[in-house]
C-alpha cells in the first residue's frame, strides 16, 4: 500500500504543469456551461474527452519511407510518439495489402490533449491562410472533427525538410451524446467556429 503512495506522489510532481485551458476549463468554463444548459450538478457539465489525430498516407504503397516520415512529423506535432495505422483487408484496385501500414495516428488526453488544443488555437489555425473559421459539422454523437490539409501550419515542421504535403483529421471527443453540448464546450475553449446562424 505504501508503495502505491509513493507512485501517485511522484506522478503528481511530474504533472505539476496545468496547461492554460484545463485552467479555464475548471474556472471559468463548467460555470457557464452549467449555467447555459441548467445542468443541475457539474457532473454533467460535457467535458474534452480526448483528441485524436488521423493520418493517411495514401502513397505509402508504393514507397514505405513515407510512412515514417509521416510518424517522425506527427510526433513532433502531438509530443506523443504516433502509431502506424494498418489496412484491415487486401484491395487490389489500390495494390493495398492486409497488414500494410497505410497512415499514422496519434490519442491524446490529460495534459498533453490540452497543450495540443492551445497550441492549435493559438498558433496554429492563424497560419491557414485565408482562413476565416472552422465549420460547424458534428457527427450527431457530440464529437467534432476538424479537416486540416497541410501539416505545415504547425510551427513544429521545418519547411524546408518536408518532402511531402499531408492532410490530416483532428477528432475532439467529448463526454456529451449532444452536439450542441459538444459546440458549446469547444467554442468556450476559442475553437474559432464560423458565425453560428441563429
Amino acid at each position: 500500500m505504501a508503495k502505491k503512495d509513493v507512485k501517485v506522489e511522484e506522478h503528481v510532481s511530474l504533472e505539476g504543469y496545468v496547461p492554460n485551458l484545463q485552467k479555464k476549463y475548471k474556472e471559468e468554463i463548467i460555470a457557464k456551461l452549467q449555467k447555459e444548459f441548467g445542468f443541475k450538478s457539474i457532473m454533467q457539465v460535457p467535458k474534452l474527452v480526448k483528441i485524436t489525430i488521423n493520418q493517411g498516407v495514401g502513397d505509402a504503397t508504393g514507397d514505405k519511407k513515407l510512412v515514417e516520415v509521416a510518424q517522425q512529423e506527427l510526433t513532433s506535432i502531438a509530443g506523443q510518439k504516433a502509431v502506424t495505422t494498418l489496412s484491415k483487408k487486401d484491395i487490389s484496385n489500390f495494390k493495398l495489402r492486409k497488414g500494410t501500414a497505410i497512415g499514422v495516428k496519434v490519442t491524446l488526453r490529460g495534459t498533453r490533449m490540452y497543450e495540443f488544443l492551445e497550441r492549435l488555437i493559438a498558433v496554429s489555425l492563424p497560419r491557414i491562410r485565408d482562413f476565416n473559421g472552422i465549420n460547424e459539422k458534428f457527427d450527431g454523437r457530440g464529437n467534432y472533427t476538424l479537416g486540416i490539409k497541410e501539416q505545415i501550419i504547425f510551427p513544429e515542421i521545418d519547411i524546408d525538410k518536408i518532402t511531402k504535403i499531408f492532410g490530416m483529421e483532428i477528432t475532439f471527443v467529448t463526454s456529451t451524446e449532444k452536439d450542441e453540448e459538444a459546440y458549446a464546450l469547444l467554442r468556450e475553449f476559442g475553437l474559432p467556429f464560423k458565425n453560428k446562424k441563429q
